[in-house]
């Protein structure tokens, strides 16, 4: 059974061009061929309304998705384990 989720991420934009481009691609991909993306909507660099590791800005990247029950889990996991994203947010849409 597959449910719609959303997913907001923030990239360290410290990193550069290319690499924040490079994370983003990774977890299109990603959500390309695991479940089934919906739209991505990259919202660009924005300031944050805290420091993170004195950081203060991020790229904010948000994902629409359908996915089974048990990839929300392992999307999660691999955001914890990539260099340069800040935070992440994974919700449930209502049906």
């Amino acid at each position: 059974m597959t449910n719609k989720y959303e997913s907001i991420f923030i990239v360290n934009p410290e990193l550069g061009e290319e690499s924040v481009k490079a994370v983003v691609d990774k977890f299109k991909g990603i959500l390309e061929s695991s479940a089934q993306l919906e739209s991505i909507d990259e919202w660009g660099k924005r300031k944050m309304a805290y420091p993170i590791d004195d950081i203060n800005d991020g790229y904010y990247v948000m994902a629409n998705f359908s996915a089974d029950s048990e990839f929300p889990r392992e999307l999660e996991r691999i955001y914890k384990i990539t260099d340069g994203v800040l935070k992440y947010l994974i919700i449930k849409k209502d049906k």
